[in-house]
């Protein structure tokens, strides 16, 4: 199937771990394929809008902010429907966004919907609060995670199950 939708996403593999399990159950994402992440940007431009030329200003935005190590540190919550880790330092994240949605205004963070970024590694979502906390305790006792960030993925896929989404661009982040 033609992917419809794309992002902008950090993988952190080393909180698979820490999450996979919880993601299968409670996490959308995860059962469309879409790895553990800090999402940078979604939604992105449509796939059939992604040029070489977009591609190019993406890399040169991305090369603008120095690879980094980022912590993972604690659980937090979004009222009492997400649950997800928190990366410190959160600001080369932010960064990001805010570069790519200035120059893409067309693509804005959750279509606008949150008027704050706040960056995040979700755990669950909409599932009853017992659920996400027992979730969200369990994945604390792997914490701290610590992972290199190096690279921005542009995925593409359908927001339905078995979508799959998969990386079309890894852009790298620029030299320490």
């Amino acid at each position: 199937m033609t992917p419809t939708h794309s992002a902008l996403i950090v993988p952190v593999p080393t909180a698979e771990p820490a999450v996979r399990h919880h993601r299968a159950h409670l996490d959308r994402a995860a059962g469309w394929g879409v790895p553990a992440h800090i999402t940078v940007l979604y939604p992105f431009l449509p796939p059939a809008r992604i040029t070489a030329a977009v591609l190019d200003t993406l890399r040169d935005i991305v090369a603008g902010v120095p690879r980094f190590t980022a912590a993972i540190t604690h659980a937090d919550w979004f009222g009492d429907t997400v649950v997800w880790l928190a990366p410190t330092p959160a600001e080369p994240f932010t960064t990001l966004t805010h570069a790519i949605a200035a120059r893409f205004p067309g693509a804005q963070p959750y279509e606008g919907a949150h008027p704050d970024v706040v960056p995040h590694l979700t755990i669950g979502h909409d599932h009853p609060p017992a659920t996400l906390r027992a979730a969200a305790d369990e994945a604390a006792t792997h914490l701290p995670i610590t992972a290199d960030i190096d690279a921005v993925h542009l995925i593409q896929g359908i927001p339905a199950p078995g979508g799959p989404w998969h990386t079309a661009a890894e852009l790298p982040l620029g030299p320490r």
